[in-house]
């Protein structure tokens, strides 16, 4: 009879601790990031991984996939496909607005959660091709980048802002980033766009290749930066590129930010979480990626175009980041 007791007693134990185990579920969360050989796949990486490592504490485990990036991931999201997703801020603008690709189709379910590493639109031109300025591409096979994508998009406001029309002045292509520097280097383009933070492996890639490329300044943004607020003046820093034949010059362009958004629908303690991790842990964040290397805590509340989602002000506030 002892030993029936003990059997009962233990079975009892056991089935209370099943049942703790059965409500602690655990919380799936996908980030939608971009091509493999850009920032947003590492950077998508890294916020994965400073969330997996409390997966024990949230009882949240964070998935990266590589997609066609911020149209893809804000689409997706919106679709409840992705929990988070990366994101230019100039397509967080749009999206929540219902302009470019969402016109008339304003994403009001879209949250931006926080801001990350600086973009600027690089434009890589071959040597040989005569560019040494944006007016330079008139006449060229420019490769504006693929359709859908924030690339595409940033090339054509700074083309069109120069007084460069893309269907009459140039032969403007439609593929994806990360094949651009092979097609530059077997002479199928003069030249290509790419928004994206720095260094980058694609931008090494076009110009160490045998056939000589420069990264060509965009000096005059001041008509670009009237019509659209998000796009601001910033410098690529030329010893990241030390084989562009322009090696030696300050090269100045557009850019915006890169910003981690997601859906009103997320819970409010999934988001809180992602936040407080990634803020708490912020110095290891940025040692993940070189182009995290410059965020501050303070930056990542700038260039957020849609409102906050109430998960990540939460925490926010609690540090007093706000008010």
């Amino acid at each position: 009879m002892y030993k029936t007791l003990i059997a009962a007693v233990l079975g009892v134990a056991l089935a209370f601790s099943g049942a703790g185990r059965a409500e602690a579920k655990t919380t799936f969360i996908t980030i939608g990031t971009g091509g493999i050989t850009g920032v947003y796949y590492p950077t998508g990486g890294a916020i994965a991984k400073i969330v997996n490592a409390k997966k024990d504490k949230y009882n949240i485990r964070a998935t990266v996939e590589s997609t066609g990036a911020s149209v893809f991931n804000i689409n997706a999201i919106m679709s409840g496909d992705l929990e988070f997703g990366i994101a230019q801020a100039d397509r967080q603008y749009q999206a929540y607005n219902g302009l470019s690709e969402w016109e008339g189709k304003p994403q009001k379910d879209l949250r931006a959660v926080f801001a990350l590493a600086p973009e600027a639109v690089t434009f890589v031109a071959a040597e040989d091709a005569g560019i040494k300025t944006l007016a330079d591409a008139k006449g060229k096979v420019i490769n504006l980048g693929n359709p859908g994508s924030g690339n595409r998009q940033n090339a054509i406001d700074v083309l069109q802002a120069a007084g460069i029309n893309i269907e009459k002045d140039l032969k403007g292509e439609g593929i994806k980033a990360a094949d651009a520097p092979r097609m530059v280097q077997d002479g199928r383009i003069d030249g290509f766009f790419y928004t994206v933070g720095h260094p980058n492996g694609n931008i090494k890639e076009a110009t160490a290749g045998k056939r000589k490329c420069r990264i060509v300044s965009i000096p005059d943004i001041a008509p670009l930066t009237k019509a659209f607020p998000y796009y601001s003046l910033t410098h690529i820093d030329m010893s990241q590129y030390p084989e562009a034949t322009n090696k030696d010059e300050d090269v100045t362009t557009v850019g915006m930010l890169a910003t981690l958004v997601t859906s009103a629908k997320v819970p409010d303690d999934v988001v809180y979480a992602v936040t407080k991790e990634i803020f708490e842990n912020l110095d290891e964040f940025k040692k993940l990626h070189p182009a995290l290397a410059g965020l501050t805590r303070e930056g990542m509340l700038e260039g957020l175009t849609a409102p906050l989602h109430p998960g990540a002000e939460k925490y926010y506030k609690e540090a007093g980041l706000m008010k």
